[in-house]
């Protein structure tokens, strides 16, 4: 059996990642949740299950095998069970879905720095900056390309749930959180996104969790 360790639901957006791509495999795991920056987290990422991923989280163990690193971990599931699992068919499809994946993976740093994941508040009065407002305005772009394009069979990015939706659920969290501007056409697809079973299931385990992390519960500039 799978065994995937992840952190926080609640504010771990790789985690999500990996947890998603797992779900969408169908091959079972073990899943263990490891709270992030407690009084124990120094010495927990030091043991050997995290020596290969230095301490980073989502890690995936397949039996002696070990991944890491939420789109090497798609790319491993793919091998296992198929491609078709996580990746459109058609060969043009797949080509963006497989460079918006990577685009997601590597860029947008400020949406991630100063709108870090919390599922479980919403900060109504943030107010995005221009290099926020930017980097919405390229996923918003790549959205809309992909839905115009690829999307007409579903309700995802390309029609079927796909690791493209995988690598941008995260973001739609971040966008309800700080009340981010969405553009009309880009509701129903974050719907599509928070609909899905595995993030209901997700979502659910995030609200029941009880660690909090005091830094991602308040405004980058209000800390």
């Amino acid at each position: 059996m799978l065994k995937l360790i992840i952190g926080n639901k609640a504010y771990s957006s790789w985690s999500l990642r990996g947890w998603l791509a797992v779900r969408q495999s169908g091959l079972p795991f073990e899943e263990i949740v490891v709270p992030l920056y407690d009084e124990s987290w120094d010495k927990i990422r030091e043991g050997d299950e995290f020596a290969p991923s230095s301490g980073k989280v989502p890690i995936l163990w397949d039996g002696d095998t070990v991944v890491w690193d939420s789109l090497a971990i798609v790319d491993w599931l793919a091998d296992r069970v198929g491609r078709e699992k996580f990746w459109p068919e058609d060969d043009a499809a797949r080509a963006m879905a497989r460079s918006m994946a990577a685009e997601m993976h590597a860029s947008f740093a400020a949406l991630r720095r100063e709108c870090s994941m919390n599922i479980r508040r919403r900060f109504p009065d943030y107010k995005p900056s221009e290099a926020v407002e930017a980097d919405l305005a390229r996923i918003y772009q790549l959205w809309a390309q992909a839905r115009a394009r690829f999307g007409s069979s579903g309700e995802f990015l390309f029609g079927q749930f796909s690791a493209a939706d995988i690598m941008f659920a995260p973001v739609c969290t971040r966008i309800v959180t700080y009340a981010l501007p969405v553009p009309r056409f880009a509701l129903p697809y974050m719907q599509a996104i928070f609909s899905h079973p595995f993030m209901q299931d997700w979502i659910a385990g995030a609200q029941a969790e009880d660690w909090v992390i005091e830094k991602f519960e308040t405004l980058p500039d209000q800390a």
